[in-house]
């Protein structure tokens, strides 16, 4: 099984559908690529008359460039502040001022790149004209317009954003608006404007600068550049402070440029649809979009482990601690064995973890465990996190876990447990396959990742053919202290094994 960690979305959980309940979707899907190279999967459901519509460009924050971090994130909160026809009280004026904004700011760099010779009643003054340069390009700006046509014209569900390998967006309309959607998805994709991107720039400074307060946060943030030494995992999907502030809209502009190319984007469909007019729709709306060449594949290889790492963070927060064990991703033979004894392990309060470590021995207080994170296209982490319970200490609770995982690693979890895990997919399954939006998503995931959409239910076999011994060897072969990076929290100067208890401080 494969899990993208998109927020609200459970990728995982259809593949466990029965096969001939699969091999049904199989007669009712229909998929074409145009001749630039985007490609579409269709799926017919006329059970009512909507339609859900994913469009999936694989371009994540690990793609941010040096020195832009942070900028994936910011344009997923862009994606629909509008295009040059929809968006803009006048765009020919409009894009004058963004033009003069740009070259405002340009200036405005240059005079601080000077350093000790930079003057700073010139660089207050450029900051002022940039400032000024900004209100007049907000003054021409509709950006809501965007959003507001979908929504007078019923769409609802509607989500956008980005995470550390693709920007998304996905909605559901009246399946009478298909034309409406290729409008208005095309224009977004063939001409987009970067507008508000000040704007919306400050307001996720604004927000990182509240989320360095937010323990959890610090924690995981501190688990991924620990863990990660080279691969941009180690990187916070918002970026780090100094390259946020210091983004700018012509970067968002080339970065588009260079990904919204046809060959890397997928739309899928689900619904009260007919394939046909959808392709021809597409070849309308979306052929015009001139082939490119693909951007360039992330090289970046994280070396292996040599052994444990561990950080301790001093903040005055309760106690916590997060625990990665490095595992493969997705594409590798051990995922689906991985995925499997996560089910067994982890799945909230029916998981082997949780019974022993918070009902029965109550050394934890709480528990979540994620068998990806924080995303599964490249090698990554099996993840534990978990707070001591009131008066258990932090060395405590990882002797207790490491108590755990060693018995994973020297017995079989049994053929009752394991059965338990399958019979849990088949069950969500049948409740994820009730939603279009989320079949939409999952298509345009699987179509992108494995240029092959029904990998959705030759996953099914796989998790059927796990065993016993598979479960055994991945847990001996990943959830060793070797693969391990721990951050956990302490209160500052006080000692690990007298005060830092779990509760309340």
């Amino acid at each position: 099984m494969k899990r993208f960690w998109l927020g609200c979305f459970l990728l995982a959980a259809t593949m466990s559908a029965p096969a001939q309940d699969a091999k049904e979707l199989e007669k009712r899907v229909t998929e074409f690529t145009l001749a630039n190279g985007l490609r579409m999967v269709v799926m017919e459901r006329h059970q009512s008359p909507v339609i859900s519509f994913h469009t999936y460009v694989a371009a994540g924050s690990v793609n941010d460039p040096t020195g832009q971090t942070g900028l994936v994130n910011l344009l997923g909160h862009l994606a629909f502040k509008g295009t040059e026809s929809v968006g803009s009280h006048n765009w020919a004026e409009e894009k004058k001022a963004l033009d003069a904004v740009d070259e405002a700011y340009d200036r405005m760099e240059a005079e601080r790149s000077k350093g000790p010779r930079m003057k700073q009643e010139q660089y207050d003054l450029l900051r002022s004209q940039w400032k000024l340069a900004v209100d007049a390009a907000q003054r021409l700006s509709n950006s809501g317009e965007y959003a507001k046509i979908l929504e007078d014209n019923g769409a609802n569900g509607v989500r956008s954003g980005s995470n550390w390998t693709a920007l998304q967006v996905g909605y559901t309309l009246p399946s009478n608006r298909l034309e409406l959607w290729f409008t208005m998805e095309s224009q977004r994709l063939m001409h987009p404007v970067v507008r508000d991107f000040d704007k919306e720039r400050a307001a996720l400074i604004e927000e990182q600068s509240k989320n360095q307060n937010n323990p959890q946060l610090r924690v995981i943030d501190t688990l991924l550049a620990a863990a990660f030494t080279t691969h941009p995992y180690r990187v916070p999907m918002a970026g780090w402070p100094g390259d946020l502030a210091e983004l700018k809209r012509t970067e968002g502009r080339a970065f588009l440029e260079k990904y919204y190319v046809p060959g890397n984007i997928v739309v899928s469909m689900v619904g009260d649809v007919d394939p046909a007019e959808v392709k021809r729709l597409a070849e309308k709306y979306f052929g015009p979009m001139p082939a490119r060449p693909m951007p360039p594949v992330l090289r970046t290889v994280e070396p292996p482990q040599a052994g444990p790492r561990t950080v301790e963070l001093d903040i005055n927060a309760q106690l916590m601690a997060a625990i990665g064990y490095k595992r493969p991703g997705y594409t590798d033979k051990d995922d689906t064995a991985l995925d499997v004894l996560h089910a067994i392990i982890g799945n909230g309060s029916t998981g082997m973890a949780w019974r022993e470590l918070v009902q029965e021995k109550k050394i934890a207080a709480a528990m979540q465990i994620r068998p990806s994170y924080p995303d599964g296209l490249y090698p990554n982490l099996f993840l534990f996190f978990v707070a001591p319970a009131r008066g258990q200490s932090i060395e405590q609770m990882q002797k207790a876990i490491d108590e755990f995982l060693g018995r994973l690693r020297s017995q079989k979890v049994g053929v009752d447990a394991l059965s338990d895990a399958k019979a849990q997919f088949q069950a969500q399954a049948y409740e994820q396959l009730n939603s279009n939006a989320t079949v939409a998503e999952m298509l345009a995931i699987h179509t992108a990742v494995f240029s092959d959409w029904k990998t959705l239910y030759t996953q099914i076999e796989e998790v059927a053919k796990i065993t016993e011994d598979d479960v055994l060897r991945v847990a001996q072969r990943y959830l060793i202290p070797a693969n391990r990076t721990t951050v956990f929290t302490a209160i500052p100067g006080l000692p690990v094994s007298t005060s830092r208890t779990g509760g309340l401080q």
